[in-house]
């Protein structure tokens, strides 16, 4: 792994505004749907990051024109059935699970063969579970040892509408079958347990036919063939994944004080607000409103004296699933025994996140007692570490590093932290808001590289 920092000094007290990228679930998810919108669509505040980038690449091949400018980037869409492209293209959807799932569903009517590859830690992840319902549409896939990349999708122009059956949570394995269903006759019908809920709020706000009943653990979803997607200008909110960080610093941090602006905060996505609150974490969201079906807001947070233990709910699971890691932190400090049930799905990112957790919290000094799905947590709330750490080895999984950096300044030590390259892949702007945090404090340099 290249590019080390070293962090030595916990950081001060600060009281500051920020406004961190834009969302990712939602960048990615506008440049898919843009590239089949008729005419030209725009969008303000997208996240440029290595995934999303992967996602404006893969549409290109398709044969989708793309310009980027400073401050908004285009699109020129050529209809639902406008990709054009040779035989044997192969998409390399890179880090992004959220591209490689998604855009499985856009080519479920594309005849000609495609190939999908991605990065190292992609090619270990689990296809099955999207290839399986993609493949009764009528499409056919190939994929190594039966579930992983790289993967050839034939698609089929005689497509029959499917009912499906989501068990896991998983917003990603939810859309990409959305999106086939846009594309085929008749009625798609999908059952699916609680999660994010991007594509649905963005295909209402396009007023294209889909249908969602809303209930408790899991959501009835309809979706009928579109017949057309007019082009779509989106101001992409601010995304509360990479909030979660910097909520986390302030909580553990002294005195201190932040306002992040203008943070996607849908109900699907708070799980970390929910969880902080029960833990006496400080957190209030000020200036709410409604923008395209997404609830926005201002987050502020301030320092806590105390916190307290959490047997989590598993309903809240869901809403939380990226921002576990950085939660696993607070329960560090946290006056007795937290608990975390029922989160396997974390080893089906791009690390086995669970046993990262684990590791991170282990080298802290913190006890922990795992399973294959579930983490007690021993809290210390006067933890102060002094020795040396080290990560490392963590297949380029960004929030492993960021959780390292948080937990760095927050608790203290001589931390050595690889691969800050990482972060390219969805918030490459982490470590400069951290030094905007604090930047007045001029006798301090908090990263430096280490080489």
């Amino acid at each position: 792994m290249t590019n080390p920092i070293v962090i030595k000094s916990k950081i001060n007290k600060y009281k500051k505004k920020i406004q961190v990228s834009g969302d990712k679930s939602i960048s990615i998810r506008w440049v898919l749907l843009s590239s089949l919108a008729n005419g030209v669509s725009k969008a303000k505040n997208l996240l440029l990051s290595e995934d999303v980038i992967a996602a404006i690449n893969a549409i290109k091949k398709l044969g989708i024109r793309v310009r980027i400018f400073k401050n908004e980037c285009k699109i020129y869409g050529k209809g639902l059935n406008g990709y054009d492209y040779k035989k044997n293209l192969t998409i390399n959807a890179q880090n992004s699970g959220t591209l490689g799932r998604l855009i499985l569903g856009l080519l479920i009517n594309s005849t000609k063969p495609i190939k999908l590859i991605g990065d190292k830690s992609l090619s270990k992840r689990d296809f099955k579970r999207i290839s399986d319902p993609l493949s009764k549409f009528g499409a056919k896939f190939k994929l190594t040892k039966n579930r992983n990349l790289p993967l050839k999708i034939i698609g089929s122009s005689k497509l029959k509408p499917i009912k499906y059956l989501e068990k896991r949570g998983s917003a990603q394995c939810k859309s990409a079958v959305i999106f086939a269903g846009m594309k085929v006759n008749g009625t798609t019908v999908i059952r699916a347990k609680k999660s994010r809920n991007h594509t649905e709020l963005i295909l209402k706000h396009l007023n294209l036919p889909i249908q969602v009943k809303n209930n408790k653990y899991y959501d009835e979803i309809k979706i009928r063939k579109v017949k057309e997607i007019k082009s779509i200008n989106y101001n992409i909110p601010c995304d509360i994944s990479s909030s979660a960080f910097f909520i986390v610093l302030t909580a553990l941090s002294k005195n201190s004080e932040l306002t992040i602006k203008n943070v996607n905060v849908n109900p699907s996505r708070t799980g970390i607000i929910n969880i902080l609150k029960k833990m006496g974490i400080k957190i209030n969201l000020k200036n709410q409103k409604n923008y395209n079906g997404e609830k926005i807001a201002d987050i502020e947070i301030s320092s806590s004296k105390s916190i307290k233990a959490i047997n989590c709910p598993t309903k809240l699971n869901s809403s939380a699933i990226d921002e576990f890691l950085v939660i696993f932190l607070v329960a560090a400090k946290a006056k007795g025994i937290s608990h975390f049930k029922n989160l396997g799905e974390l080893n089906q990112k791009e690390s086995p996140r669970l046993e990262w957790g684990k590791i991170i919290l282990n080298k802290m000094g913190i006890k922990t007692i795992t399973t294959k799905n579930s983490i007690k947590i021993y809290g210390n709330p006067n933890l102060k570490i002094k020795n040396k750490i080290v990560i490392k080895n963590y297949l380029k999984d960004h929030r492993v590093f960021m959780t390292s950096v948080i937990a760095a300044l927050s608790f203290g030590g001589q931390w050595k932290i690889h691969d800050k390259d990482s972060i390219r892949t969805s918030f490459p702007d982490f470590l400069k808001i951290i030094r905007k945090i604090n930047k007045n404090e001029k006798k301090k340099k908090y990263f430096k590289n280490s080489n």
